[in-house]
């Protein structure tokens, strides 16, 4: 029953994804000889530069977790936790959203190490730190462009995810709010989830007194949420796209919030629609916003058949090590 459940929850998202870009092509009479044709015609110098920044954003995100890891005190070997990090953005491509691959190198790293509490709460705060760098970097940039953009549309994405990393903040990090919570998850649907945050507080209190961690993690976190920006800039660039970057500062990390909400497959479909609601309010004609969001899942998919790779050629290195006692 659960694997039909599993199964099914997969193809409702795939089929979402569809209807999304069916939707969007149709509606916004997008010609796909057209984007076909622009595609082509890209400049490779720039795509490539881009290709070669979103690569490090993947590298410094590794060296985040890694240091998070460290941090917890699970003790694992780098080929092992590249393995699982590899598998991640792998399983990333198929499942929805990033926080796809976030559940699977959670489940591989926890099978192995036999912390899973530890591991949950490494990746959780991982996420957590770029989502705060997000708003480090949209915040200012909104500032610096409110000559550019001062479409409601924005401002009210802003605000929102602005105001849901406070409300995250203040649920895990207030004692008052965190308790007032947690009473009201009494009945006995909710004592799981009740267990669940009482764990997750425990486990990241723990790196409250870490605050060198904590400022490089998120000095880390900052760099990445940068690279996205930059990369779409050059994929931009590739297709003779030329506006302010102060723009990508603004629209790519809005764009980033949205797609990890779990409804499509690899944010495919509703990435190509928010490329077009936002880049147009920069001047971006709707055909070449779609073709910057399909060239950048592009980068997504190369680099997630890499991490695939990997996965599957250290399938046998795993299998030795899970026989191993987990070090102490």
């Amino acid at each position: 029953m659960g694997n039909f459940k599993r199964i099914l929850s997969v193809l409702l998202r795939v089929s979402i994804s569809v209807i999304l870009l069916v939707f969007l092509f149709k509606f916004n009479k997008i010609d796909i000889r057209g984007l076909l044709n622009d595609i082509r015609s890209v400049n490779k110098i720039f795509l490539g530069a881009g290709f070669a920044v979103f690569f490090l954003g993947y590298f410094l995100g590794f060296l985040r977790w890694r240091m998070l890891v460290s941090a917890a005190g699970i003790q694992i070997s780098m080929k092992r936790l590249i393995s699982s990090f590899s598998g991640g953005v792998f399983f990333s491509i198929f499942l929805p959203s990033t926080i796809g691959g976030d559940v699977v190198r959670t489940a591989d790293l926890a099978e192995h190490t036999r912390k899973a509490k530890e591991v949950i709460a490494t990746v959780f705060l991982d996420r957590l730190s770029g989502y705060i760098s997000l708003v480090f970097v949209v915040l200012p940039a909104i500032l610096l462009g409110r000559g550019l953009v001062r479409d409601k549309v924005v401002l009210s994405s802003v605000a929102v995810i602005i105001g849901l990393l406070v409300i995250i903040l203040l649920v895990l990090f207030n004692s008052f709010i965190y308790s007032r919570i947690t009473r009201f998850l009494t009945t006995p649907g909710a004592e799981k989830i009740k267990e669940m945050i009482k764990d997750m507080h425990r486990e990241i209190h723990v790196f409250r007194h870490r605050r060198k961690i904590i400022v490089y993690n998120l000095f880390l976190s900052f760099l990445v949420q940068l690279i996205t920006p930059v990369t779409i800039y050059f994929i931009a660039l590739s297709l003779g796209v030329k506006i302010n970057f102060i723009y990508f500062l603004i629209f790519m990390p809005i764009i980033g919030a949205i797609t990890l909400l779990p409804v499509a497959i690899g944010g495919l479909g509703l990435r190509e629609s928010l490329f077009v609601v936002y880049f147009a309010k920069a001047g971006v004609i709707k055909q070449l916003a779609v073709a910057m969001s399909l060239l950048s899942f592009s980068f997504i998919v190369i680099y997630g058949a890499i991490g695939g790779l990997i996965y599957v050629l250290t399938v046998h290195h795993r299998r030795l090590q899970s026989n191993k006692p987990p070090a102490v």
